[in-house]
Formats: structure tokens, C-alpha cells, sequence
């Protein structure tokens, strides 16, 4: 089967009220696809089709799916990209805070291709799209939860590939460096208490620091390269991070 174009794509996004999320779905709705916005608080102005669900229950996973499924009647691509961070030395790492970011950054995705993966294989031009991080190739200080959960879904992604090429699926993850969205400006407060740091100095001297390039990425950014891995351009990649870093993993 030849390549799907945007425009004839139904697309689940996830986390689409804000930051990565809503850039994403903002550039497929533009190119014509059809997109349900999910979100824990979806926007209902916002791009897409808005749906609540918890991603963090195996009830809300599968709800975003039937929904899709409901509404477009049919679906052949997942943008799983909700997330977000907690900043804390491990000593004081919070239990239920490490089961929170494991069950959004890595059970949600894994659920989501599980429950899309019927669908997707119906369509014959399959995407799965995860938008890890750069902290699933790296590490960095006082994020044991947040790079352990990104580290592994780069393993999942290398198994949804391997099982879905037969049945006409890619999956890929998106590693992008620090981009500027609501979940980079929130996280300020928190590594200027860990780095001992005044606010002012943590953009420049931990935020930054990494990227060989000195500047944040920008949503609309992340969302191109999402919109490449979804179109007729996207077919050959698989199994693989994207790395969009500036820089940061070239050390």
C-alpha cells in the first residue's frame, strides 16, 4: 500500500493542550489530517477534536483509542506525547511521583499501541510516533523518574518496530533537546532549589548548559519533524530516535 498523505490520516495526539502536543496537532489539522486532541484538561478551542482521558489508567488509554475510532472510523497514527517532570535527588525522590512519570511516559505509549495496534495494522501504513527526549539517550542530575521512563520507551519503540513490520507499522521516537513549553519553564523553580542556583541563572547554567547551541527549541520545531515521521517521507524511519539535541548528545 502506498504512503499515506496528512491529509488522509486520523491521528490520535496526546498532552495536545499545550507546549509539543498542541504544535503537533496544530501542523497536522493545517496539512488536512484528522486529530483528537487528548488532554487530562483538553483545550476546547484548541486544534483537533478535544477529548479528556487520564493516560494514566489503562481506562483512559483505551478510551482515546474507541474514541478515535468512534468518531473518524478509523485511526493510523498515534502521537503519544503527554508527559510531564519532577526535580528531585533520588534520596528524596517521591514513590508515588516515580509511578506517575513511568505510567505516563512509558506505560501510556505502550498501552496506546497496544489497544491502536488492530487499527493500525488494518490501515497498512501504520505510525506509531513517541516524543521521548534527549534524556532517553543522556542523563542529567535530580530526573531519576523522567530519564528512566524516557530510556525506556526507546526500547519500546526498537520492539513495536521490529513486531510491526509485517503488518505495515513504523514506530519512532522524537528526541528533542530542551524545548520551550509550559513543562521547561515550570521545572525553574525546582532545579534552581536542587542546583542551589538563583531562578535567573538555571536557563543559562543547567538549562542550556547541555545543548552545544545555545538556545531552546521551539514547539513548531518538534512539531515539523512529527509531521515528517507521519507523511509519505516518514515510511523509512523506524525503530529509532530522531535526535534534534542541538548538539547535546554530540559530546
Amino acid at each position: 500500500m502506498a504512503a499515506l498523505e496528512l491529509r488522509e490520516r486520523a491521528v490520535v495526539v496526546t498532552g495536545a493542550a499545550s507546549g509539543i502536543g498542541r504544535a503537533i496537532a496544530a501542523h497536522l489539522v493545517s496539512e488536512g489530517a484528522r486529530v483528537l486532541a487528548v488532554d487530562l484538561e483538553p483545550d476546547e478551542s484548541g486544534p483537533g477534536e478535544p477529548f479528556a482521558a487520564d493516560l494514566g489508567s489503562r481506562d483512559g488509554n483505551s478510551a482515546a483509542v474507541e474514541e478515535a475510532l468512534g468518531r473518524f472510523g478509523a485511526l493510523n497514527a498515534v502521537v503519544a506525547n503527554a508527559g510531564f517532570q519532577y526535580v528531585a535527588p533520588v534520596h528524596e525522590f517521591p514513590e508515588d511521583r516515580w509511578d506517575d512519570l513511568v505510567g505516563l511516559l512509558l506505560t501510556s505509549p505502550f498501552l496506546l499501541a497496544k489497544y491502536a495496534w488492530p487499527a493500525l495494522s488494518e490501515s497498512g501504513d501504520g505510525r506509531l510516533v513517541v516524543i521521548a527526549s534527549a534524556h532517553g539517550l543522556v542523563g542529567s542530575p535530580f530526573k531519576a523518574g523522567y530519564v528512566a521512563a524516557k530510556h525506556g520507551v526507546l526500547g519500546l519503540v526498537k520492539v513495536l518496530a521490529l513486531e510491526g513490520a509485517e503488518a505495515g507499522i513504523t514506530a519512532t521516537a522524537i528526541c528533542p533537546g530542551f524545548v520551550r513549553t509550559p513543562l521547561v519553564e515550570r521545572q525553574i523553580a525546582d532545579q534552581a532549589k536542587a542546583h542551589g542556583l538563583p531562578e535567573e541563572r538555571v536557563l543559562e547554567d543547567v538549562i542550556l548548559q547541555p545543548h552545544a547551541v545555545k538556545r531552546l527549541l521551539e514547539p513548531e520545531e518538534v512539531a515539523g519533524v512529527a509531521a515528517l515521521l507521519l507523511g509519505p517521507s516518514g515510511q523509512a524511519f523506524t525503530g529509532a530516535p530522531v535526535v534534534m539535541d542541538l548538539g547535546w548528545s554530540a559530546r
